[in-house]
């Protein structure tokens, strides 16, 4: 009696002994299957040897990158210091001829570096720092005189909204040379002037002077060092410390005119 199983295998016209499971396709079929119609890219399934070695083959062939240029100065710096090192402690003709060929190497190339930096500077006015701070003397002495006119015409709008604290003893030696810098400065430019004395004693260019009552501290000084100048703002009622020492005029209406009309950073 023939067995249910071989029947149903008989009905779906399997033979008998046939294997369960269709046996794989070809290699060559397979390939066409997934690679050419499914299209599943050559870095999966497809990656023949063909294609790995064309791979490998374009690798090589792309040129070797080189190294950073930070790294390429620091392999020079070392380079110059182990020839210089090696001339010193052993110091034949050779080392010290092959030191001063790579020093020489180095020199050139720090000079046409300091060339084409000039080029670019003549050629591209936005860098060129001297047009905002002239160097050479006719260029320089140009900018002064424009900047002493552009100070000056400042001075008489600064003596409405500003005035000055000047503190000084009668025993101060550079007091007594520096206060008649102050009276001139007032005298001219209309500049108020408040003169006041640490300990006590008169002043001649200021005979309208006061002892101090706690106005060097309240201006923000600290030390008692004299002779000390503050710029008081009368809007804001801030003082603005100018500083201390023996100054010319000149240095005077400097300070005073960079305090408050130039901003920080915008003129150096």
């Amino acid at each position: 009696m023939t067995k249910p199983f071989f029947l149903a295998l008989t009905a779906l016209g399997v033979a008998a002994g046939a294997p369960l499971l269709a046996q794989s396709a070809p290699p060559a079929a397979r390939d066409a299957f997934y690679c050419d119609e499914r299209k599943l890219g050559t870095w999966f399934y497809c990656n023949s040897e063909e294609a790995k070695r064309k791979a490998r083959e374009r690798a090589q062939q792309q040129p070797a990158q080189s190294p950073p240029a930070v790294d390429r100065m620091a392999a020079i710096t070392r380079q110059l210091d182990e020839l210089k090192a090696r001339a010193i402690l052993e110091p034949t003709s050779e080392n010290i001829v092959n030191y001063i060929r790579f020093q020489r190497e180095q020199l050139d190339r720090a000079s046409t570096f300091a060339d084409v930096w000039s080029r670019a500077i003549w050629q591209n006015p936005e860098l060129d720092y001297t047009l905002e701070r002239p160097v050479s003397t006719l260029a320089k002495q140009t900018w002064l005189t424009d900047r002493r006119q552009q100070r000056e015409g400042s001075m008489a709008a600064l003596t409405e909204r500003y005035g000055v604290f000047y503190f000084y003893s009668s025993s101060c030696s550079a007091c007594r040379t520096f206060s008649p810098v102050m009276r001139a400065l007032s005298d001219s430019y209309g500049l108020e002037v408040l003169a006041v004395s640490m300990d006590g004693g008169p002043n001649e260019a200021f005979p309208n002077f006061v002892v101090d009552s706690g106005q060097y501290q309240r201006m923000g000084l600290q030390g008692g060092t004299v002779p000390a100048l503050v710029l008081f703002d009368t809007q804001t009622k801030q003082p603005i410390p100018i500083g201390y020492g023996v100054m010319a005029a000149d240095e005077v209406m400097q300070r005073i005119f960079y305090l408050t009309k130039i901003e920080p950073g915008s003129d150096y």
